[in-house]
């Protein structure tokens, strides 16, 4: 005769975040060991699957517990969904492989009165995320899959042929908002956006897109939640952004779905493209967001060789001094402390500051320090 299953009491999504809360350093601890412990994972391998336990860790212990609103699908899709591109199934079985041992570990050493319900609860989860990964992933293509996808091959194709001839015949950066809205067209987005990155404060800063005076509104510096999806280098889709971005930026632009798009050149990283559909919700496929990948790296590309025609052909002549203080206003300085560092005035160095801005013709620092990166006045 069957036995009956032991009855335990269910918890919510709350109480599991709670406990994953108060309990965070403990399970990183346990996942570190057992990730340096496997004797399967290659060096890069181990890299990109410590990437995605600590981002996945972050996921579950930042958000407040008040702020919970939806169900825990909803939110687990939005952490899957940012993933996606970076994942692979080797990734995702060992991914979900230590971050179950971490968790059984840290139960078994606490003797917890809930150990049975929270382990169920943590089996939903990867339950879900497997579910979310295969569909988005791994479906299985229908009979006419192979015309399908030569079709989609080639269409893909002829829009990076449609960019590589609009790059060509463009003249650098003064060009780049023509090129944004020519990627709106040719990508069926309502709106993209191009935000700079200053990697030396690791701060995006709104450049070019529609409605120009929000988008130059929109700085900051990356959250660490923010660092471990974007430092990916991969672009990266959110359904609902809500967890990755200000419930003010959200509403200055109704937001809803959008992609990140990075902008990268033998590593170096530009920015970012936002891609959206102005406040309506969007779904994507992975062969979009292949094609997407391609477009940052040819305008990664195209702004590397154009930084550099500017940098050589540029009118703009910097004294010795002008050139230290716009190092220094590169490294965050103010003014009182530059003029320690220099042994000038506070007066003298904003002289040199406006002169910067002047010959720049910046608005303010910021602006001054940008366009000092892409003129290659600073590296």
């Amino acid at each position: 005769m069957a036995q009956p299953l032991h009855a335990y009491e269910e918890i919510t999504f709350r109480q599991f975040i709670l406990f994953i809360k108060s309990h965070n350093k403990q399970i990183e601890e346990n996942i570190n060991i057992y990730l340096n412990l496997e004797p399967f994972i290659l060096e890069p391998e181990r890299k990109m699957i410590q990437s995605l336990l600590d981002s996945f860790l972050l996921f579950l212990s930042a958000p407040n517990i008040e702020d919970i609103r939806d169900t825990y699908e909803k939110h687990l899709d939005t952490w899957l969904q940012s993933h996606l591109p970076i994942l692979n199934v080797n990734h995702f079985s060992m991914f979900r492989l230590i971050f179950e041992k971490a968790i059984v570990t840290l139960m078994v050493n606490l003797k917890h009165a809930q150990t049975i319900s929270i382990l169920m609860f943590l089996l939903s989860i990867f339950s879900h995320l497997i579910h979310g990964y295969n569909k988005w992933v791994d479906d299985e293509p229908g009979q006419h899959s192979k015309t399908i996808q030569e079709n989609a091959e080639l269409k893909r194709l002829q829009l990076l042929d449609q960019l590589d001839e609009l790059l060509i015949n463009s003249a650098g950066f003064k060009d780049f908002a023509f090129i944004l809205k020519k990627c709106e067209e040719f990508f069926n987005y309502k709106r993209c956006v191009f935000y700079a990155y200053i990697p030396w404060s690791n701060q995006l800063y709104g450049t070019i897109g529609s409605e120009l005076p929000k988008v130059q509104s929109m700085r900051g510096q990356l959250s660490l939640k923010q660092s471990m999806v974007f430092n990916s280098k991969k672009p990266v889709y959110l359904k609902d952004p809500h967890n990755y971005i200000k419930e003010e930026h959200i509403q200055l632009f109704n937001l809803s779905s959008v992609i990140f798009v990075p902008i990268v050149h033998e590593q170096q990283v530009f920015g970012w493209l936002t891609f959206d559909q102005l406040g309506e919700e969007f779904d994507y496929s992975i062969d979009e967001l292949t094609l997407l990948d391609q477009v940052g790296k040819r305008l990664g590309l195209y702004l590397s060789r154009k930084d550099d025609e500017v940098s050589f052909g540029s009118d703009i002549q910097l004294t010795e001094r002008e050139s230290m203080i716009l190092n220094l206003l590169a490294e965050g300085y103010n003014n009182k402390k530059m003029a320690e560092l220099l042994q000038l005035s506070e007066h003298t160095v904003r002289d040199y500051v406006s002169s910067l801005m002047t010959k720049f013709k910046a608005k303010n620092r910021t602006q001054v320090v940008v366009y000092g990166f892409r003129l290659g006045l600073l590296k």
